[in-house]
């Protein structure tokens, strides 16, 4: 078995579970939860992006998440959402490092790699919280659920990031 579909694999399992099992327990001020399966999303190995296996693989985890957690789908289709802008804010956080294939998530500048999972987070944030709210007469309780609950999951982001790196990705 390929090192890469391993580790990805690995790392599925013990963040959906992880998810599932700590964070969706974790409600700080009654609506603060981190998210952070999504780190699967942001650190899927660029060289072996086969565009529908991401996607489907995106989806995969978003809807594990769904399934032990009992949300309809809103993991699935914020998780879909932010693989499928996820080569947009790569170019715009990287450049000409992402346009040239010679990026290393885990050896980038630590204000770009802020840049692109906040991003990344805030988008996520803002799909799901729209899509379990489902009002606009909610918009001010949806924004500040998403910036929230987005700083949080981005400090832990950032904290986690060096566990979850695969050296040769």
């Amino acid at each position: 078995m390929n090192n890469s579909v391993f580790s990805n694999s690995i790392r599925f399992i013990v963040l959906v579970l992880v998810q599932v099992l700590i964070c969706n327990h974790i409600s700080f001020l009654g609506f603060i939860s981190p998210y952070i399966y999504i780190l699967f999303i942001l650190l899927y190995p660029l060289k072996d992006e086969n565009r529908a296996v991401f996607l489907l693989l995106s989806f995969l985890i978003g809807l594990s998440v769904d399934i032990f957690s009992d949300s309809g789908g809103i993991h699935a289709a914020a998780s879909l959402c932010i693989a499928y802008i996820r080569p947009v804010v790569l170019r715009f956080s990287f450049g000409s490092a992402y346009e040239y294939q010679t990026l290393k998530i885990r050896n980038t500048d630590l204000g770009q790699r802020a840049v692109y999972i906040g991003i990344v987070v805030l988008t996520h944030h803002l799909i799901l919280f729209s899509l379990e709210i489902f009002s606009f007469t909610h918009l001010l309780l949806i924004l500040e659920k998403t910036l929230l609950s987005g700083v949080f999951t981005l400090l832990l982001c950032l904290l986690l990031i060096p566990l979850f790196s695969v050296k040769n990705q």
